[in-house]
């Protein structure tokens, strides 16, 4: 056994503003399963997480439901909890963001913050609504695009082009709260120094933490470290901005200290939150809060996140705790999205799963923490949810190899032997088993829990290619074979064991009968290395798992097809299409050369989840155009060869950090908010006119 090694784990707080589905499950599973090899492996290993109640998006809900924020959120914390819980999540606290704990927290780290001088105060122009008398957020603005001028854009970024731009630049903004034309007000708001911690961060980003073993602990995955140093920049040169951390009443949240009627933005306090959610349990449990949070402290902190707000995790949060005098994280450790059959989960499809609809439709959920875990590896990838293989693997690996092992020995051990095991410590198979410990064990710890399960499935083929070879069904049929139909059973009941404890961090609920049925207290890492002693009696085996039918998996589709059409009939409208735009001149349109053109190569852009890049072929001229299609064409490649339209004379613009783009691609969003690229008539060549 390693040295016992401190932990404390987080997952990043689900906003208490909606519910939990499978996306959100596919990162607390992975942290969970984390956690639960920790403690098998005999660490002390603590799991934090919360609701994160403030922000803007909370209030207007809570004024929507005619009901105060504190209940709202209350009542949400249940929901999500509940959710959690029935997916087996086992955190040892589940807290909320609006708490005393995390206001202390939240202003300590502020004042400290200033006090080092990384918070100034500065009087900036917003966007204000004035039916609602409130300052609007980014995305409390809506707008047609400056660059692109498509309609209906938020006030940060434009999901059609993918510019982004501040909401002053909307043309013809409106609110999203009350439709109002919005108009420009002065405010003083403070802001967190974010450039002036760049050297800190450079050198946090690329390091790494010696852990008690002395394996070397990277803070960051490399995709994460490469796409920090864009913002990092070298030599330097940073492209950090400051942070603006406070917004204006009405705002729900914490007031900062010192300034009446100024709330500290959510993704302040909202990371803060995990230390709240912590400190919270140390009360209870009496664990010593500051030795997990002082400079010096030797005890590992690991926060699980999805791709998303990988740049609050790893530069604001990291900076924020180095400059108020706390230990940063050991580790961030990211993931990607979740797709559901080869796209972005849909609720017109019915594959936008709820936790609630999936464990209402009675699915185990074991069946859904395997299938996610044997996707899942260490590196910020995607993964997506194939329904029949969803069906297919667990049937297959879990029922018909693992389950099946018990099931085929235990009625022998119970009628023929009473029950009683055979001293079978000298077994090839199970010295097979046992010698694949470090190496599962190191899958789990790096979190390529694809490759831990595979590793354990083949396994459990050795298995049960024992059991075909040596026929526990025939020995019991033939005279003088007692002895070693009881050593073969003894021998599939310990290789059972073995394989129940590899799996336990993924299959917790079916460890605990595992350990039930073998008559032992509980499963723990070690057990993999012994055998159970002659004379052991184990228990009646009672089914461990069913299978999965293809109608449960139906009937979750149609289940949440007739949520999401229930939810979504108050706000249904006369009609499903957008409202068609001002009246244009034709003049207006024939300044807009549009072109046929062929797709040479489409492929997706590092570092973007909305973007493709095209090499398109205009006839005249190649030309690279940046398009915001991505979630609609997840394999870009199918789209070489194929024509589109694109608009040939808008100046070419700087996509960020990505590169030019030499004009836009014509693209139809459908009612369900999809974009599909507009088709071309045979005989139509590159560089054909549209109009």
């Amino acid at each position: 056994m390693t040295q016992k090694r401190k932990i404390l784990v987080t997952s990043a707080l689900p906003y208490a503003n909606g519910s939990i589905h499978l996306g959100h499950m596919v990162e607390h599973i992975q942290t969970d399963i984390w956690v639960r090899f920790q403690k098998l492996r005999g660490h002390d290993c603590r799991y934090c997480c919360a609701d994160d109640t403030h922000g803007t998006p909370v209030m207007l809900a809570a004024q929507k439901q005619d009901v105060q924020p504190e209940d709202m959120i209350a009542r949400v914390r249940e929901e999500h909890l509940a959710d959690f819980t029935g997916f087996l999540i086992g955190y040892d606290n589940y807290y909320s963001t609006h708490s005393p704990e995390n206001k202390e927290l939240s202003e300590k780290i502020y004042l400290a913050l200033k006090a080092n001088g990384k918070i100034e105060s500065r009087t900036i122009e917003q966007l204000f609504d004035p039916e609602k008398h409130m300052f609007l957020p980014d995305r409390f603005v809506k707008g047609e695009c400056p660059k692109c001028h498509a309609a209906d854009q938020y006030g940060d970024n434009c999901e059609v082009c993918g510019t982004t731009y501040s909401p002053t630049e909307l043309i013809k903004p409106y609110s999203a709260v009350s439709g109002a034309t919005p108009v420009l007000k002065e405010s003083e708001h403070f802001f967190f120094k974010l450039g002036k911690c760049a050297d800190y961060l450079k050198q946090w980003t690329a390091g790494s933490t010696t852990l008690p073993d002395g394996r070397e602990q990277p803070h960051l995955q490399p995709e994460a470290l490469n796409k920090m140093n864009e913002w990092l920049g070298k030599d330097g040169e940073t492209t950090l901005s400051d942070w603006d951390i406070s917004r204006d009443a009405p705002y729900f949240g914490f007031e900062i200290p010192g300034a009446p009627g100024k709330y500290f933005y959510v993704w302040l306090d909202a990371p803060v939150g995990y230390m709240a959610s912590f400190k919270n349990l140390c009360a209870r449990a009496g664990i010593e809060f500051d030795d997990y949070f002082r400079t010096d402290s030797d005890t590992e902190m690991y926060h699980f996140i999805g791709k998303d707000i990988l740049y609050f995790h790893a530069l604001f949060w990291p900076a924020m705790l180095h400059f108020s005098g706390h230990r940063a994280p050991t580790g961030v450790f990211a993931h990607g999205f979740l797709t559901v059959d080869g796209q972005k989960m849909s609720k017109s499809r019915g594959t936008f799963i709820t936790a609630k609809s999936y464990l209402e439709q009675k699915l185990n959920p074991e069946w859904m923490r395997y299938y996610i875990a044997a996707k899942l590896n260490s590196k910020i990838e995607d993964i997506d949810l194939n329904l029949q293989d969803f069906i297919s693997r667990v049937n297959s690996d879990l029922v018909g190899k693992y389950v099946n092992i018990a099931a085929r020995a235990s009625g022998f051990i119970a009628k023929r032997f009473e029950g009683s095991l055979k001293d079978v410590s000298g077994s090839a198979l199970l010295k097979k088993l046992a010698a694949e410990s470090e190496t599962i064990a190191a899958a789990y710890e790096e979190r390529e829990y694809a490759r831990a399960l595979r590793d354990i499935m083949a396994l459990a083929d050795a298995v049960n290619e024992y059991t075909d070879a040596n026929k526990p069904w025939e020995l019991a049929k033939q005279a003088g074979q007692e002895v070693r139909l009881h050593e073969v059973c003894s021998e599939l009941i310990n290789a059972f064991a073995v394989l129940s404890v590899y799996l336990a961090p993924v299959l917790p609920r079916v460890a605990e009968q595992a350990a039930a049925f073998l008559n032992i207290p509980a499963l723990s890492w070690d057990i993999a290395a012994q055998t159970l002693p002659a004379g052991h009696a184990i228990n009646k085996y009672e089914h461990l798992m069913q299978r999965v039918e293809q109608t449960q998996v139906d009937n979750l589709i149609e289940a949440n097809k007739q949520s999401i059409q229930t939810a979504a009939a108050p706000e249904q409208t006369d009609s499903k299409y957008e409202k068609v735009a001002e009246q244009a001149s034709f003049d207006d349109f024939v300044k807009i050369d549009m072109r046929v053109a062929k797709v040479i190569n489409c492929e997706a852009v590092e570092g973007s989840t909305k973007l493709l890049k095209f090499n398109l072929d205009f006839g005249f001229e190649q030309r690279i155009i940046f398009s915001g299609i991505a979630a609609s064409y997840p394999n870009p490649s199918e789209l070489n060869g194929r024509m589109v339209i694109a608009v040939a004379n808008f100046a070419p613009r700087k996509m960020a950090k990505f590169g030019v783009s030499e004009g836009m691609i014509l693209s139809a969003a459908t009612a369900e908010g999809k974009l599909k690229l507009l088709d071309v008539d045979a005989g139509a060549q590159p560089g054909d006119k549209v109009g």
